[in-house]
Order: C-alpha cells, then sequence, then structure tokens
C-alpha cells in the first residue's frame, strides 16, 4: 500500500492540472470502491473549482469551493494519471479508458485525471470542509511527520510506558501519521535500533535521534518518487525509484550496507507484517 511519500509524490503530480482549475464533468463509473461513493458524488464534483490539493497522513484531500473536500484514498492498487495538456503548450491524445478506470475527471483545462483501481480497495468520499478532522478516516491521526507538530518531546511522551514494540509503535497512526512498513523498517536501521525493542524502554535520548531521522528517509524517498513496488506509479505514470535506496528492505540474505558489519539483513514477522534488520547495526 503506498505509503507517505507516495502519496505525497502523487500530490504533486496532480497539482499543475488541478489545483485553482475547474471541473469540467466527472464520471463515477461504478457505485463504490472499497465503500459506496457518496451520494451525487458526481454532480457534486461537476463544476467544482479545486482550490489547493494537500495530504493528510495516507489521503489525498481536494478543497472545492463549493465548501466541500473530496478525500481520496489510492489503497493497495490505485493510481492516478493524468493525461491532456493543462498549459496548452502541445498536442496530447486521451488514452483510451481502461476498464477499471472507475472515477474520471475532465478538467476544463484540458487535463484528463484518471483513477484507476483493479482491486477497488482505494475509497472516495466527499465532506464539508470545515468538518474535515471529524471524519472518521481522519479524526484519531497523529501528526504528520513532517510537520512542526511532530517533535521530540512528542514522540518520547508517546513512547513513555508502552510495551508494544517501536516499529509496531511507529506504524500507530495515531502516534504519527502516515508511516508505513517499509519506511519504518528503513528508519530503524539508521537510527540503530532493534526493531522488537520496546518502545517505552528505548532511552529518551535515542527516541528523540528518531524525529530527524524520519524525516530524512521520507524526504529522501519524496525527492526520488517513492518506491516502485508493484502496482505504484506517479501521476505522469512513471515509476518511483528509493526502492534502489533501500538499506534493508526486501533484503533478506543480503550483505548489510554498513562498511565492516559482517552480517546479512535478517527478516522476521512482526504483526503480519516483514521486518527487515541488521543484527549487528541494530540493537
Amino acid at each position: 500500500m503506498p505509503e507517505l511519500p507516495e502519496v505525497e509524490t502523487v500530490r504533486r503530480g496532480l497539482e499543475p492540472s488541478m489545483a485553482g482549475a475547474v471541473i469540467a464533468r466527472a464520471d463515477v463509473n461504478r457505485p463504490d470502491l472499497r465503500w459506496p461513493f457518496p451520494e451525487n458524488m458526481a454532480k457534486r464534483l461537476t463544476g467544482a473549482r479545486v482550490e489547493r490539493l494537500r495530504r493528510r497522513s495516507k489521503y489525498i484531500l481536494a478543497d472545492l469551493d463549493t465548501a466541500e473536500t473530496l478525500l481520496i484514498h489510492l489503497g493497495m492498487s490505485g493510481r492516478m494519471t493524468v493525461s491532456g495538456d493543462p498549459l496548452g503548450q502541445f498536442a496530447h491524445e486521451h488514452p483510451q479508458l481502461e476498464k477499471h478506470d472507475h472515477v474520471v475527471f475532465h478538467m476544463e483545462n484540458g487535463a484528463r485525471v484518471t483513477f484507476n483501481d483493479p482491486r477497488r480497495f482505494g475509497a472516495m468520499d466527499l465532506m464539508e470542509t470545515s468538518a474535515e478532522t471529524a471524519h472518521p478516516l481522519l479524526v484519531k491521526l497523529g501528526p504528520e511527520p513532517l510537520g512542526n507538530h511532530f517533535d521530540e518531546a512528542h514522540l518520547i511522551a508517546a513512547f513513555s510506558g508502552k510495551n508494544t514494540p517501536v516499529k509496531t509503535a511507529l506504524l500507530d497512526q495515531h502516534i504519527v501519521a502516515g508511516l508505513g512498513n517499509i519506511y519504518v523498517c528503513e528508519v530503524l536501521f539508521r537510527a540503530g535500533i532493534h526493531p522488537t525493542r520496546k518502545a517505552g524502554q528505548i532511552a529518551k535520548a535515542r527516541v528523540a535521534s528518531l524525529v530527524p531521522i524520519i524525516r530524512e528517509v521520507l524526504l529522501e524517498a519524496i525527492e526520488a518518487g517513492g518506491s516502485s513496488l508493484k502496482d505504484f506509479r506517479q501521476a505522469d505514470g512513471e515509476l518511483g525509484y528509493f526502492q534502489h535506496n533501500f538499506r534493508v528492505y526486501g533484503r533478506e540474505g543480503a550483505s548489510c550496507v554498513t562498511p565492516e558489519c559482517t552480517s546479512e539483513v535478517k527478516r522476521i514477522v512482526q504483526s503480519g507484517r516483514s521486518t527487515f534488520f541488521c543484527p549487528i547495526c541494530q540493537r
């Protein structure tokens, strides 16, 4: 499932075609994805201007001039692609619509934004912009890891007394929003912290050190366009390439990248997810 860097990459890819533009027509080609679409979704979107595109955790939020916000969740296989040329500099043919193109935004500027989701684990919803913080998918989210509210004091307090493994704690969306399995593995390797260590037993200084490392890993991944695993594509259809920078994720049995370390990357399963780590470098 796309994590924060992949979702942010898609948001940035959509921005030139959607931010400030009017949705001339919205086509909703089925009644639901993971959940039913909101009532009269196509009609409510048609004619609306996208005031701005934001990201909250792993969700894309499009604020409309109708005082509503469109929430988009890519799910496991969802992708949004842009065709056409909103700047009017070139002539581009729109590709033929495909079987799983479930929602299509025909923008007034000539762009076409298509949401394709073969497995239908994605979701879309419309809500009053003023009621965003009460939305069921957003109400309990913790601070954004790249935002000002995520700092050393917050993470130390969140870890205090927790008996869960540190990896599980970092995946808890109530503690920090948007982190997923891939990037938590990478963060813990850079921090030198073993993924099974109890969060509440890690020294405060080491917990505090996680904050800049989390930001560093996420910003590097965003710069690289995310990680292209299985179905992920950027909005222009291109692949991200941060997976080439993985130090532990998916590298079971490979030599540790730390100079002079003689260990191999190991894999264990935590809460049904694969965890990759170096047993020597991470304590």
